[in-house]
């Protein structure tokens, strides 16, 4: 037995991506959307490349880490349950050039995300070497919480605008999506997450959370993200700030907004390819490293048997 067996697994398995919580040097829950893969020993696997190392680097100072199972996008799950997962995490500095020891993550993602198929393509290799450079990241869950699917907790629907709230960080962000992630911390600093409705108020974002998610005040994040049926059309998008108790109950006073990968302008290809370039190199210059080559084969087996199923489906 271990702990994800309390868990309903198919569920689980089902999910396209779920939010995943470290933290950062200062204390801050940095959460971020991610595909997981369960493994038969009862571990979570995720991975991350070279150009957004950020959340294995707080892996490495910090092991308390929080998986949030909550939009079920693509996932055919009706009702969704939600599922909270809290444990600790490990990041070896071995950088992984191939499949190997991620077989099953990889297998899936081909199936579940077809066009990124494509970036194994000899024309696209130059540009996407970036995104087979990967660090494995491994959850041991330590505790599983079930929660109730969103629909039986939220209208459908965006929260009604408030006056005075337009200029708040984040506010533009916020406003595109019917419910956010808070990602916050109890009173041992370790990470929360739950799936919320942000209310904005003149003050900041007033959030609804489960009673049990016993957050505490301090620095917290609330995160947006969307993809499609395919896994296509991401986007994803962070309002950091701090969450205080008030008499209207808990409010996130928004600081600084983060858009990994811009938020849809034209210009946000050529910027992210500039920083995918810039953060590997600065990732392997400071531990003094050569760019490993990329085992191209072990990914494209691992496509060509994806496309080979989907075909005979």
């Amino acid at each position: 037995m271990t702990v994800l067996d309390s868990a309903p697994l198919d569920a689980l398995d089902a999910y396209r991506t779920c939010e995943f919580v470290t933290l950062g040097r200062n204390g801050t829950p940095q959460a971020w959307p991610t595909a997981v893969a369960r493994r038969e020993d009862g571990t979570l696997l995720l991975t991350t490349s070279l150009a957004f190392a950020q959340k294995a680097l707080n892996v490495r100072r910090d092991a308390r880490v929080a998986l949030l199972f909550s939009d079920p996008t693509g996932s055919g799950l009706d009702p969704a349950p939600q599922l909270f997962v809290a444990g600790r995490a490990e990041c070896p500095e071995e950088i992984m050039t191939g499949p190997e020891g991620a077989e099953a993550y990889w297998q899936r993602l081909f199936e579940r995300q077809p066009h990124s198929r494509a970036y194994l393509s000899p024309a696209l290799r130059p540009l996407m070497h970036w995104y087979y450079l990967r660090l494995h990241i491994t959850v041991e869950p330590e505790r599983v919480l079930v929660r109730p699917p969103l629909a039986t907790l939220f209208e459908p629907g965006a929260p009604a605008a408030v006056t005075g709230t337009e200029a708040l960080p984040g506010a533009a962000q916020l406003s595109r999506f019917p419910t956010a992630v808070l990602a916050a911390r109890d009173a041992s600093g370790a990470p929360l997450l739950a799936r919320t409705r942000p209310r904005p108020t003149p003050a900041g974002y007033l959030v609804e959370v489960p009673s049990d998610c016993a957050v505490q005040r301090g620095p917290a994040t609330l995160l947006v993200h969307r993809h499609d049926e395919r896994l296509n059309r991401m986007y994803n998008a962070s309002v950091r700030g701090d969450l205080r108790r008030t008499t209207d109950g808990w409010i996130l006073v928004p600081a600084a907004v983060v858009e990994p990968m811009g938020s849809g302008r034209a210009t946000d290809a050529l910027r992210v390819r500039r920083h995918t370039k810039r953060a590997t190199d600065r990732y392997l210059e400071r531990r003094g490293l050569g760019r490993p080559k990329v085992r191209w084969d072990g990914f494209r087996g691992l496509a060509r048997s994806a496309a080979h199923g989907e075909r005979t489906t």
